[in-house]
């Protein structure tokens, strides 16, 4: 019954939406499986970066290509909602890049990133990045066939988006807090941001990087290796 006016109340509207968003998750999670085997057989690793916008993960992957590129074979998946900026970007690094825009969707989902996978020549890649569309929400809610999901913010952002967001923390495998190299001219806390996180998903790993400067590149790329089969 409605409580303001004791007519029957009318649910069918609400369970309309939980049915279609279970069959959305439902065949993207499909998708996603097909992805995450095609990769493993072809022994490649596959990241899901996920952000806001403006935090810094297209200069974190211009300097990941430039400072690892030679070493290990790379390949970017793009999400933005319109231009091809990014992909040039990454190309200008050296990585191999293909942009996929989204138009007025929030997110990127598997079956996007499997049609992006075939516009790669993925023969010689050992590391498959995606750079979801910025957004610290509706990403977190689907799988892409990722091995490992990377959350990033950035210090201008203030030290509270982890209490704000906690979804993008609790969805993600590893923290990465770049623009570091502003923090003398920022109030943002680090020690209260990684108190925030340690109590929202204890023990997840967290790296001050800053793509900038390469400030903590190296650690966190050595961790990174330390989690996908030797090449």
């Amino acid at each position: 019954m409605c409580d303001s006016c004791g007519c029957p109340a009318d649910n069918s509207t609400s369970a309309r939406r939980i049915d279609l968003a279970q069959d959305i998750l439902s065949r993207n999670n499909d998708i996603a499986g097909h992805n995450r085997r095609h990769l493993r057989d072809r022994a490649i690793f596959c990241l899901n970066i996920i952000s806001a916008p403006g935090s810094g993960k297209t200069s974190f992957l211009e300097r990941l290509g430039r400072d690892y590129g030679r070493e290990t074979a790379m390949a970017v998946i793009v999400g933005d909602q319109q231009t091809d900026n990014d992909q040039r970007r990454l190309q200008e690094a050296g990585l191999a890049a293909v942009q996929i825009n989204t138009g007025a969707a929030c997110h990127l989902d598997a079956d996007m990133v499997h049609r992006a996978m075939h516009k790669l020549d993925l023969a010689s890649c050992k590391l498959l990045i995606i750079e979801n569309i910025g957004n610290m929400v509706c990403p977190t809610a689907y799988d892409l066939g990722e091995e490992l999901r990377i959350a990033v913010i950035s210090t201008p952002e203030g030290e509270d988006k982890p209490a704000k967001y906690p979804d993008l923390i609790l969805s993600s495998d590893v923290l990465l807090i770049n623009k570091v190299d502003l923090l003398p001219y920022l109030t943002f806390d680090l020690q209260e941001c990684c108190r925030q996180v340690e109590e929202i998903k204890p023990g997840l790993p967290v790296f001050a990087v800053s793509a900038t400067s390469g400030e903590g590149m190296a650690a966190f790329w050595q961790w990174l290796k330390e989690r996908w089969p030797a090449e």
